[in-house]
């Protein structure tokens, strides 16, 4: 195993540490905190795609999209700062945040704008975005990072790529792409990447991604790359 998959794999053990002295106590997770802090210098924006009237794709079950999307960002904003990390939610609740708009497309382009300016005007940015992917061959699954082409985007997006198909889907063979077309990563000017975290077209990824167990890991795992990212940045 090479060095940087070992740190990796040790962090992640680590942060599964912390979550449970989480509710043994305070005392644990402050200690764990100190010998680990996050990089106090970078605000993360987490994105929940979606949201409000933009339900987003639909899962086999019947779901919305935007609520895995912001089931997932609350723990990983509840992670980063078990962490020690500076966090930016776009979106705490089921709402959409627009600006104005009369019609359904109007306020989406709203949305989008005022994700950008968010994103845009937080200093020190990194955007991680949540979304799920869906598709009419319910045989597809398996997580897909999509990056800007701002500097180090295609980097972490790579990192994550790696530790996503390593951890959560063994044999996956997906590699990260560029986000061609994506407005909110074409107009930011941080580094930032788009984490597909599943397929909710595929009857088994969505009853994982579904699962709050399975929810932590993934989240484990985007915080554990993260933070190999921003240490040898």
């Amino acid at each position: 195993m090479k060095r940087g998959k070992l740190w990796v794999l040790l962090y992640v053990l680590l942060i599964v540490g912390t979550l449970a002295a989480a509710e043994w106590g305070s005392r644990a997770v402050t200690t764990m905190i100190k010998t680990a802090p996050m990089e106090s210098g970078i605000c993360i924006v987490i994105d929940p795609g979606h949201g409000g009237e933009d339900g987003g794709a639909t899962s086999c079950t019947g779901r919305l999209e935007s609520t895995y999307n912001l089931e997932i960002a609350l723990r990983l904003n509840d992670l980063f700062h078990l962490l020690g990390c500076n966090t930016q939610m776009i979106r705490t609740t089921d709402t959409s945040v627009y600006t104005k708009g009369e019609t359904i497309a109007q306020k989406k382009v709203s949305d989008l704008k005022e994700r950008v300016r968010i994103v845009n005007e937080t200093d020190n940015a990194l955007l991680l975005s949540i979304h799920q992917n869906n598709f009419s061959d319910s045989r597809y699954s398996g997580a897909q990072v999509f990056y800007a082409e701002t500097p180090g985007s295609e980097q972490l997006a790579k990192l994550l790529q790696g530790q996503l198909v390593s951890a959560l889907n063994p044999g996956s063979n997906r590699k990260s792409k560029k986000s061609d077309g994506l407005y909110l990563m074409e107009h930011i000017d941080c580094t930032g990447v788009l984490i597909e975290c599943g397929f909710l077209s595929n009857a088994a990824e969505e009853a994982r991604l579904r699962n709050g167990d399975y929810q932590k890991k993934l989240c484990c795992v985007i915080a554990a790359t993260v933070r190999e990212y921003l240490s040898n940045a």
